[in-house]
Order: C-alpha cells, then structure tokens, then sequence
C-alpha cells in the first residue's frame, strides 16, 4: 500500500463510518497534513459516484440529493466529480447525457484552506458512500423513424413557456389549451407507430424531482399528469422525487406539462397569498398547502376529461396494450407500494383560490383528434 493511499484509507477509517464531528475532524486533519494524497482521494470520489450509478441512481438524483442534504460547495464537488467520472462510464442514453451536461454550467468548488477542503470532501463521501440501491432506470431505444415526432415537442415547449411568463389568465389558458392538444396528438402518434413498428419499444422510466416544501400536492399534480398521459408516477418521499413510468414520448410531454403546471401554480398561489394579505391574514403555510392541494386535485380531474375527448373507438385496443405495457413495467419496478393521505389540508381560502387557478391554467374539452 503506497503511503498516499494509506493516507486516504486512514481518513476514511476516521470519518466515513460514524456521524460525529471529531470523526471529521479527525480525518480531516489527516487528509490536509499530506497534500501528495489528494489525486487518490480525487479517484476515490470518482469510484463512489461510479458505484452510485451501479445502485440505479442517476446525475440529476445525486445532485438534487445532495443539495437538499448539504450544502452548495457540496453541490458543486459532486457536480465537478460527475463530469469527470463520464468519461470512464459506458455509453448512457439521451436523458442520462442531458444529466451531466447541465452539470457543466456548474461553477467549480471555490478554494480554500486545506482542512475546510478536506471536510467537505469528506462529508459528501459519507452521503455517497450510504447511499441505498434505487430501482435502475434504462432508456429504451427509440425507432429512426419516430425523429419527425419529436419536433413537436420544440412547439410545445414554447406554448407552455409563453403560458408560464404571460400575466393574463386568458392568454394562458389558450396557449396551454393548444400545449395539451398537440401533446395528446403527440402521444397517440407515438403509439400509432409503436402499432406499425416491426418491434415496439418497451415502456421506460424516469425520475422527477418532487421537493420540499408542499411536496405531497405536488406529488399529486405530477400522478395527474402522468395519468392523463397514460403514464403511471410512483413516489418516493425520502429521496424528494417521484419516478414516471410510459412510454419515450409520453414521458417527454409529462415532464414538460408538469413544469409548465407547478411555474403557473406558484405564480398564482404567490399573488392569491399576497392578496390574502393585505387583507390581514396570516396563515402562510396552510393557505398554501391548501392551495396547492386544491390545483392539484382540480388539475387531475380537468386533464382527465380533456383526455377523454382526444380517444376514439379504433385508437383503444392500441391504447389499452401500452397501458397494460406500462402497469406491467411499474409492477415489476415496484412490486410493493403503498398509497398516502394527503395532509394539512385545512384552509378554505386557500383551497378556493387553488380550484379557481387550476380551472384558469387548465385546457379546455376539444373535439376528438382525427
């Protein structure tokens, strides 16, 4: 053993195993004295990020982790650690590459003194090193063919983007009116195709961050618009997100919807507190879970009925084999689940104003799609 690496491996003895600052200390103290073992400790983090990967986490997981738990420099280590352990790691697909190059606009850990260094370094080992294995998530494989599809996505996020930034309810209903007209068409092309293919793709997965604060309601508005777009969500409330399982496409428009619906949700639960008040209330927090909730709950069962319209009678068999496809996928991700009550719920007001937003942002009944 090369005294550099017992270096490493003495700090780690100290302060990786146990949850006490002397610990820390103490291995600290042990990796700032020998400045010659900081390339092993470097390579020692590219192998804890490499064996988070083998226990199904993902770059934007870790990350989102990491900085609900710690802090930012932490954030910007792991970021930094991510984008050097890409290229030892095999070939991921289109969502994982997205991942780790929005890491890339991460600015670099700030310099400082050698123990503070040694610290932190230390710190995030701990969380990597206990981190539990999470169901994996491999991206399917998308036919050739289905490249012209995608285009639409370009027109629907920039629907959805002008819905968020307008401040006129009206204009935001329209725009998210024609977003979900051109999703429904896009996910009933998807699996028109998926029919005519020679070999159809399998449902996939991924994740969505679901954070803290107010994070049951917005558990409940993500499953809404997974449902509505014949995707299934599963929470997971101790890592802060839900995962998604569907089909590639479908995916693609849920994790866009229900951006565009939390931005819209917290825009107007922002001016309905204020108006609250300045009419003398106080009661924050409850006005705002309650608010929430109620979005939530309406946005579900709007997006439902809009749903509705968009199938006819010759598109259900191909509808019904991919929903079959996906429940069979989330059974055998989640053989074990269980079902929560959505709690602090107990503001009237706030509940009136969420109902009220969630009828202004959402899509209105269109004629079935031909």
């Amino acid at each position: 053993m090369s005294s550099t690496t017992g270096t490493v491996e003495r700090a780690f003895e100290a302060a990786l195993y146990t949850d006490t600052h002397d610990a820390l200390d103490t291995g600290a103290s042990i990796l700032a004295a020998d400045p010659a073992a900081d390339p092993e400790l470097a390579r020692r983090g590219r192998e804890f990020v490499a064996a988070a990967w083998r226990r199904g986490w993902q770059p934007a997981d870790v990350v989102r982790l990491v900085r609900r738990d710690l802090d930012d420099v932490h954030v910007r280590l792991v970021s930094a650690l991510i984008r050097e352990q890409a290229p030892d790691d095999r070939a991921r697909g289109p969502r994982w590459t997205a991942q780790v190059e929005e890491l890339a606009a991460a600015e670099p850990p700030a310099r400082t003194d050698r123990f503070t260094q040694a610290t932190t370094v230390l710190e995030l080992y701990r969380l990597l090193l206990r981190l539990p294995a999470v169901e994996p998530l491999d991206e399917p494989k998308r036919h050739e063919s289905r490249r012209p599809v995608s285009r639409m996505l370009t027109r629907i996020r920039a629907l959805l983007a002008k819905a968020e930034a307008t401040g006129f309810p009206e204009e935001a209903e329209a725009l998210s009116a024609k977003a979900q007209e051109l999703m429904a068409r896009h996910s009933i092309d998807e699996a028109l195709l998926d029919a005519q293919a020679p070999a159809k793709d399998a449902p996939g997965a991924c994740r969505i961050g679901v954070e803290a604060p107010y994070e049951q309601a917005k558990a409940v508005l993500l499953d809404a618009v997974a449902g509505a777009n014949h995707c299934r969500a599963v929470w997971n409330d101790a890592f802060g997100f839900s995962t998604v399982v569907g089909f590639e496409g479908d995916l693609e428009v849920v994790e866009l919807l229900y951006t565009s619906l939390l931005v819209q949700a917290t825009t107007a639960m922002t001016r309905a507190e204020a108006a609250q008040r300045a009419g003398g209330r106080r009661r924050t927090k409850t006005f705002r879970q309650s608010f929430l909730a109620a979005y939530a709950h309406r946005i579900g069962t709007r997006l439902a009925e809009a749903a509705g319209t968009q199938v006819t009678d010759d598109l259900l068999p191909v509808l019904a084999t991919r929903e079959v496809a996906v429940t069979d996928r989330v059974d055998e991700m989640f053989p074990e689940t269980t079902t929560t009550r959505l709690r602090g719920v107990s503001d009237e007001a706030g509940w009136t104003e969420g109902a009220e937003a969630a009828d202004r942002a959402q899509v209105r009944a269109r004629p079935p799609l031909d």
